[in-house]
């Protein structure tokens, strides 16, 4: 059986000044696949994330997020955004994990999960400490659910921003370069938690520069270099037949990895 399309961009362009960082970008990420963004530094990876999350505004192509626009409608032949209250409805749909833990420092590690959950899903307090009990326990925290960040080891505070974002039930969930602001011993804890998310059904799209997750875990890989898809296909066929020099020497860089 084929999963459904949960996520389509087709011709997402996005310019800075006069910089173009997207330049036309198609992909599908289908439900239950972990779709990983490999690339050098600037090849717009990170930014196609935050445009799929509207926290940057993509200007020509379509998101589609179950079918439905993602930011915008075309009215009258005419490209309009959508309300903030209907933008906000449709980020509430997609999780986002970001390089930066982005916790709140005054709040303990079982509020920040609480939160979302009761101010934005409408839960109650109650209900959304039970919502954040489980997730946190989930992630190995469940000790820890009273703690405040800076309790917390870098590795323990990105497993609660994994948690706060999965707590929320998202359709697809988005992680930018988690692992890049920890210290390499505490990388594989946050790893084996995605991991985790994605034997159980998450659908993923991964920005990650650690080849091994990414080859392990991944449906689907797509190369970005210079705002472009350039290459995408399996794990064993985007890094076991690299086509263009550009991939051969970004997996390079990994040498003895593959």
């Amino acid at each position: 059986m084929v999963e459904q399309v949960l996520l389509r961009a087709i011709g997402v362009r996005k310019s800075f000044g006069a910089l173009e960082v997207l330049k036309g970008i198609d992909l599908e990420v289908r439900q239950g696949q972990v779709v990983s963004l490999i690339g050098a530094s600037g090849s717009g990876k990170t930014t196609f994330l935050r445009c799929v999350n509207m926290l940057e505004e993509h200007d020509a192509g379509d998101i589609l997020l179950d079918g439905d626009p993602i930011g915008y409608r075309v009215e009258g032949g005419k490209r309009r955004r959508m309300s903030e209250t209907a933008v906000s409805a449709q980020r509430a749909r997609i999780g986002m994990v970001f390089q930066q833990f982005n916790l709140f420092p005054h709040l303990t590690a079982e509020e920040n999960v609480m939160l979302g959950l009761t101010k934005v899903l409408g839960k109650t307090k109650a209900e959304a400490r039970d919502i954040a009990g489980h997730w946190l326990g989930k992630v190995g925290l469940e000790a820890r659910r009273g703690h405040y960040p800076y309790q917390l080891s870098g590795g323990q505070q990105q497993r609660v921003a994994m948690a706060r974002a999965v707590a929320m039930e998202p359709r697809l969930l988005l992680f930018d370069e988690v692992t890049s602001a920890l210290d390499p011993e505490l990388v594989a804890e946050v790893l084996q938690v995605m991991k985790a998310l994605a034997e159980s059904g998450m659908t993923m799209l991964v920005v990650s520069h650690e080849m091994l997750f990414v080859r392990d875990v991944s449906h689907h890989v797509v190369f970005m270099d210079q705002g472009k898809v350039a290459q995408a296909g399996s794990p064993a066929e985007v890094f076991g037949n690299p086509e263009s020099e550009r991939l051969r020497s970004f997996l390079g860089r990994f040498h003895g990895f593959f």
